[in-house]
């Protein structure tokens, strides 16, 4: 469910199809993510997960969809 709703976000987000979005995928090497697209993506986030503002140090620990997959799976619960 996560998984699904955040692929769609992040296929809007990246301009890219959500079925190239895997577990694995990176927001620096597969998405050519910068700090301007992580900031857009993390506003995003707060909107449709209803979570607060991602912390400077929780941010830089997620490298990719399966880290934030697992991110949020802490936060919502």
């Amino acid at each position: 469910m996560i998984f699904e709703k955040l692929a769609a976000l992040i296929a809007e987000q990246f301009n890219v199809d959500a079925d190239s979005i895997t577990m694995e995928t990176s927001f620096t090497d597969d998405l050519n993510a910068d700090s301007v697209d992580i900031v857009d993506l993390s506003m995003a986030l707060e909107e449709e997960f209803g979570i607060e503002e991602l912390e400077e140090e929780e941010a830089s620990s997620i490298s990719t969809v399966g880290d934030l997959v697992r991110f949020l799976q802490n936060k919502i619960d």
